[in-house]
């Protein structure tokens, strides 16, 4: 795993998480140990309105939060409530912390390869609806990052289980001098909680 990504995740391990969030990260822990214990693929679909900041910070956080604590056949999507495009501040963000981002298809919605480590299969990121033929379609926990998302959606279509984990939305800062410090609180808040939640499954 890149050096960068390490300091970060060992940085990120000290930190505390609040019990309410505890309480809300809770029913994800249950759904992962349920799969992990039973040896069965563990397909997680976060979802957000846009899929262009919170799912794909998520998505990517908590591949490699499976990575770091060896917990196998974990595979992280996201999706939107439509699409549009992963806004680049995430992308910035992302590599400023340690991740190889590598721009694979240009347009309207350019698609990233996002590596973390040098020898592992990169974590693809576009934005895509959350029922695209990109991501399952059944057999996975649908996790919603954004109150919208959860509150305009109340049926995921093949969803075995919903489970809200919302975070704030770095898009108030857009256009503002807390821009960069926003986007970088929010991925590593993110980060913090999907660490949490693989450091509590059992193997």
């Amino acid at each position: 795993m890149d050096r960068t990504v390490l300091k970060t995740i060992e940085t990120l391990l000290q930190r505390s998480i609040d019990q309410e969030r505890k309480v809300k990260l809770k029913p994800l822990v249950d759904y992962v140990q349920q799969k992990a214990s039973t040896q069965q693929e563990i397909n997680l679909n976060f979802i957000c309105t846009h899929n262009s900041r919170r799912s794909h910070l998520a998505q990517v956080w908590a591949q490699v939060a499976a990575t770091y604590f060896h917990i196998p056949n974990v595979y992280c999507y996201s999706g939107g409530m439509e699409e549009t495009a992963l806004f680049p501040k995430v992308a910035e963000t992302l590599s400023k912390q340690g991740f190889s981002i590598i721009k694979i298809a240009e347009g309207t919605n350019p698609v990233y390869a996002v590596k973390y480590d040098d020898n592992a299969s990169p974590i693809i990121c576009f934005s895509k609806k959350y029922d695209s033929p990109f991501n399952p379609s059944s057999s996975f926990a649908a996790i919603m990052t954004c109150s919208q998302a959860d509150g305009e959606c109340p049926f995921i279509a093949g969803a075995e289980k919903r489970i809200p984990i919302t975070f704030e939305d770095p898009k108030v800062s857009d256009g503002s001098p807390q821009q960069a410090q926003v986007y970088t609180e929010r991925s590593l808040e993110i980060a913090a909680e999907m660490l949490h939640v693989f450091s509590m499954i059992k193997k």
